[in-house]
Parts: structure tokens; sequence; C-alpha cells
């Protein structure tokens, strides 16, 4: 049974029974979206979406998120707008954001139109009041690596961590090409919705920061070059309209090498609960292990 820290649906429910209940709204009939990282419901009675945190630890990052959906807000760029209430608000131990619905349905954007919106995101210039935290990508693993379940195999997981040490040694000796300056840190197609409009925007803003833009880029093309999920065409406009081709970079093998790990080890903490999650690490830990066919990775 799940301990009272754990995120569940019901745990979710009761934060944001109470979070609706403060700010005036009716949260019955609300639609839980996804859980995962956090608890996403839909609101029945008004458009607004509610992400709720799994504990306080995520205070400081909720207080980012909303600040730089603020800022976003400010510059007329198309992003995730906070709603105007005092937030983020803590409640039954979680940490509750509200946000406008910019649609009914999750309809992932066009390749061209996220490689738009994140070239208008990186010739943003970012108001030092907003204080981002500069990326500093090998924190977030060796957190992942804190809780790797302990019915991980045990083969798999001292693997894992030998291929962060590889990797953090590799990542140290990159020279980057393109500027450091405002990136979103997780710019994939997953997180460029269209709105009722059929308009782009940007969504998903807990990974926001201050780095090298190659960030924004390699998803894109390991999503095209590894596991097949973009055709070559796709890829092609994205670059052409994007101006760089991320797979020109001696470097592009490292961050691509590095989001697989992050995304098998985000995986990871769901194996001890999930047998499907744990058949998939098992996978995907066997094709990093033989450089073998990442194209039969699962999306979750």
């Amino acid at each position: 049974m799940a301990d009272a820290s754990t995120l569940t649906e019901q745990s979710a429910h009761r934060a944001l029974v109470a979070v609706c209940e403060e700010v005036g709204l009716k949260s019955e009939g609300a639609e839980l979206i996804r859980i995962g990282s956090n608890a996403v419901f839909r609101l029945r009675t008004v458009p607004l979406i509610v992400r709720i945190s799994p504990d306080t630890t995520e205070l400081d990052s909720a207080r980012r998120q909303v600040a730089v959906a603020q800022w976003l807000a400010s510059e007329k760029y198309p992003a995730t707008r906070a709603l105007h209430v005092e937030q983020p608000i803590v409640r039954c131990g979680r940490v509750v954001t509200l946000w406008e619905s910019a649609s009914e349905r999750e309809e992932y954007a066009p390749l061209v139109q996220v490689a738009e919106l994140i070239l208008r995101l990186h010739r943003l210039e970012v108001p030092p009041s907003l204080d981002l935290p500069n990326k500093r990508p090998f924190e977030e693993l060796d957190r992942r690596l804190e809780v790797l379940q302990d019915d991980l195999d045990g083969s798999d997981a001292a693997f894992l961590r030998e291929r962060v040490d590889d990797l953090r040694m590799r990542y140290q000796s990159l020279n980057f090409a393109l500027a450091p300056g405002v990136i979103h840190g997780d710019a994939n197609v997953g997180n460029v919705i269209l709105d009722r409009s059929g308009n782009p925007l940007l969504i998903d803003l807990d990974s926001f920061g201050i780095g090298p833009r190659e960030w924004d880029l390699v998803q894109t093309a390991l999503f095209y070059e590894r596991f097949g999920w973009h055709t070559g065409e796709e890829y092609r406009q994205f670059v052409e309209v994007y101006g760089w081709d991320i797979m020109t970079w001696p470097g592009y093998p490292v961050l691509a090498d590095y989001r697989e790990i992050a995304m098998t080890l985000w995986l990871a903490r769901k194996a001890g609960a999930d047998e499907r999650a744990a058949a998939e690490v098992r996978k995907r830990v066997a094709a990093i292990r033989t450089g073998g066919d990442r194209r039969d990775w699962a999306p979750f």
C-alpha cells in the first residue's frame, strides 16, 4: 500500500479539492490527464489545468515556473499561462499550480513550428530579476541515481552508474558551438501543443534555465536519428527553420547519450511498482550496453 507521501491519483485529488476550495473553483468531475513527475488534472467547469507535485521539495521550482510563465506572457511569447492567483499553493503536502487550459485535447505541433518556437525563445533576453539557474546536467542525473529502485537488476544499476560517470568525463571536454542563453531544457515535440485556434504553444516550464542552446536541439535529433520518431524530411525542415544542425557538431553523441540515460533513469523510478516499466528499463539498458536498436523503445 502506498504511504502518505506517495503521489497517487487519490492523494493528488485531495490536494486538488483543497486548492479549488481555497481559490473558489469547483473540482467536481476533474479529469486526471496524466500522473508521472506530477499529477495533472483538467477541471470540468472552467478551462484550467492543475498541476500537483509529489512533495514540497518542488516549491522553489514551482515558483520559478510561474515567474517564467509571467515573463513569457510579458514578451508575448506563445507559452502556457499561469492563472492570475497567488501561487504556488501548498496543500496536503503537495505544491499546486494552476494554468490556463489551451485546448481540450492534446495535439502536438508540427516539427517546423517546434523549431520556430525554440528559435524565438533563444532570441529572448532574460531579465536578471528572473534569476534562472544555470544548467547543471549531472546534478539531475545524480539525483535520479540516488533513487534507483532496490529491485532494479543489480548489474543494470551498476551499468547505469558507470555510464553516467563516463558521460561526465566526456561532457567536460565539450566545446559548445552555440552561445549560451535561455533554454527550455526539455524542448521536444511533446512539449509544444496546439491551442484551440491551432497555434503552437510551449508547455512544461520545469527545466527552464541558462545553458548551452544545444540542449534544446538534441532531443529532436535523437528522436529522428536513433528512435525513428521523426522522418528525414521533418528533421530537414526543423534544421532549416532553426538554422543549424546539431548532428554536424562533434559533441552531439555525448548529449544524445546523456538524453538516453536520463530517459531511462526517469523510467527506472517506476520499475519497483510497474512491471511494464521494469521490462522497458531492462530493454533500454540492453540496447545501450550493446549499441542495439532504439526504435522499439516504448514511450512512457
